[in-house]
């Protein structure tokens, strides 16, 4: 074999070779890009040992183990095109493990070279290999994390409106119980602030109701313009002039990431229904195009990745981790995980209550037994990714009954 280490910046890469015994045969500065791949396919072929000539190309290949720290970019697609097998180093574990070689608290990245190619010959049994995902599930992957960076952002921002509000307009807080809304962003960019506010004739106020979609337009009008018009406690005017040009700012921004997250949701939705597994997702209950995206994003489409559900759910950090030292063992929630993984499947356990009587009864179940309602939550969902893996590995769709059938009473 021969283990690579390769320390990645912007705009180069220091690697390291080493044979079985650990002794360095190679290090070298390469240059991102086109030229650098080039001299590192150059390098290995020069280090060869003479054996590998008899081997087929795509074997020697596999017999060159490279560890970095990341899973994605250019030069990570090139290392796995090559046929290398590369693995995915935790920035932590790196970290961890430079301990072991020094303890001074030196630091190169001609050193991290030399770390990450012992990781990778010594503990390369305790590391992910990137997993060899379908270009559609990658494209899906990217889609759905922009998306769900958007809504991120999108929520930055009305918590901002929302701060700002409260400083100098609290009624408006009252009047509209979701800053997200049409109406409420219409409103606020025609009255931002209380004294166009209670000018507002009342026939605007219904007519953004009806565009937004809403009923009992009358009702809500009359309960939004008698909010608007109470007293208040005021700034002084140039500060309220002032909340009220952030507060338009804030609005349009808001508009605009409305606009672009339902746009690009529909773009997540197109490409994850031109996917194989498309409709094996879609046939769990909880699970539309949008959701369903993310997690098979995240997951990926690799069929060897995990190895069973129970590495899947660990992956998902729907799965509990045990402390156990002498007489002491604790239970715990596992935080170390894929944070988008873990907020998808959360929000597909809360989904799927709504569509499934057995996740329901699986829910009620554990909340009479007095477990919390976050805690049920994520151990529906870890029944629930494991139900997902099953239906993966056997290609076969969602079925009520098999999938609960736990929980019917025995005769």
């Amino acid at each position: 074999m021969i283990w690579i280490g390769d320390d990645w910046a912007e705009d180069h890469h220091d690697v390291e070779m080493l044979d079985d015994d650990g002794r360095r045969i190679a290090r070298a500065r390469l240059p991102e890009g086109l030229e650098g791949i080039t001299r590192l396919h150059a390098l290995i072929a020069e280090k060869m040992p003479e054996s590998w000539a008899e081997l087929d190309p795509a074997e020697a290949a596999s017999r060159v183990r490279i560890g970095i720290e990341t899973d994605h970019g250019t030069w990570v697609q090139a290392l796995v095109a090559a046929g290398y097998r590369v693995y995915a180093i935790n920035p932590m574990s790196v970290a961890r493990y430079r301990e072991r070689h020094s303890t001074s608290g030196a630091k190169s990245d001609a050193g991290d070279a030399h770390v990450l190619a012992e990781i990778v010959r010594l503990d390369h049994a305790h590391h992910r290999q990137i997993a060899g995902d379908s270009p559609a599930a990658e494209a899906v992957k990217l889609l759905a994390r922009a998306h769900q960076n958007l809504i991120w952002d999108r929520t930055r921002q009305v918590l901002r409106l929302r701060a700002a509000l409260r400083e100098f307009f609290p009624a408006a807080l009252a009047a509209f119980d979701d800053l997200t809304a049409g109406e409420a962003l219409e409103l606020l960019d025609r009255a931002p602030d209380p004294d166009r506010a209670a000018r507002l004739p009342r026939l605007t106020i219904i007519a953004a109701l009806r565009r937004a979609g809403r009923r009992n337009l009358d009702a809500r009008a009359d309960t939004i313009l008698q909010t608007l018009r109470q007293d208040q406690l005021r700034q002084p005017a140039p500060v309220q002039h002032a909340y009220a040009a952030i507060v338009s700012s804030q609005v349009q921004l808001i508009n605009i990431l409305n606009i672009e997250i339902a746009e690009l949701g529909q773009v997540v939705a197109d490409h994850f229904g031109r996917h194989r597994d498309a409709e094996r997702y879609l046939s769990l209950p909880g699970l539309g195009p949008v959701l369903s995206a993310r997690i098979l994003g995240e997951f990926g489409d690799d069929p060897h990745r995990y190895t069973d559900a129970k590495a899947r759910r660990n992956y998902a950090g729907t799965s509990p981790i045990t402390r156990a030292s002498g007489t002491r063992r604790v239970v715990l929630a596992r935080y170390a995980r894929n944070r988008r993984i873990a907020d998808a499947v959360h929000q597909w356990a809360f989904c799927a209550m709504r569509g499934s009587p057995g996740a329901r009864a699986y829910y009620d179940t554990l909340r009479q037994r007095g477990t919390g309602h976050q805690a049920a939550l994520r151990q529906l969902s870890n029944r629930l990714v494991g139900i997902l893996h099953g239906c993966l590995k056997t290609k076969t769709d969602y079925d009520e009954h098999t999938a609960w059938s736990h929980l019917q009473p025995t005769t």
